[in-house]
């Protein structure tokens, strides 16, 4: 059985990182979605609240569990017996940050390897940054995600105002 994590902030999920879990659903027997809590950031969600974003979105695709961590994402994928990272790639720009992220996971971990998957074209311009921005100042955020989470962004929005 070949598990694979798919690591990220997810803050909040978008088409994109759904596009990504999905098609990793498929390639892999289990994936789990791994949500980063980063100390050095201030996400507009908890974890809690992301990974129940996630649950939610994701509730159809039977091979796939959500779980909170923190650290390295090497380290989660040996605490969950993960063979595979998968990294999602929306343009070329991510691609040098993404490469040497998974040099340095194979110097620590050279028994796990990082799969790359390009993000489907129709949401290659999707970010949670640009969905943030758009819903601050009430956007059309239905082209971003699924409208449950866009439910949750615009009441998120509306409390922090």
């Amino acid at each position: 059985m070949v598990t694979a994590v798919y690591p990220g902030s997810f803050d909040p999920a978008t088409y994109g990182h759904l596009d990504i879990i999905r098609r990793a659903s498929v390639s892999f027997d289990r994936v789990v979605v791994g949500v980063l809590h980063n100390s050095a950031k201030s996400p507009l969600f908890s974890v809690e609240e992301r990974v129940n974003i996630l649950e939610k979105a994701a509730k159809n695709i039977p091979n796939v569990v959500i779980k909170p961590f923190d650290g390295l994402s090497v380290n989660f994928a040996k605490e969950n017996g993960a063979q595979v990272i998968v990294r999602g790639l929306r343009a070329v720009t991510d691609f040098e940050y993404e490469l040497q992220m998974a040099q340095t996971n194979r110097v620590l971990a050279p028994d796990i390897d990082t799969v790359f998957l390009t993000t489907s074209l129709e949401y290659a311009y999707v970010s949670s940054t640009i969905m943030k921005e758009v819903a601050r100042f009430d956007g059309d955020l239905s082209k971003f995600a699924p409208p449950e989470i866009i439910q949750v962004l615009r009441m998120k929005m509306q409390k922090n105002r």
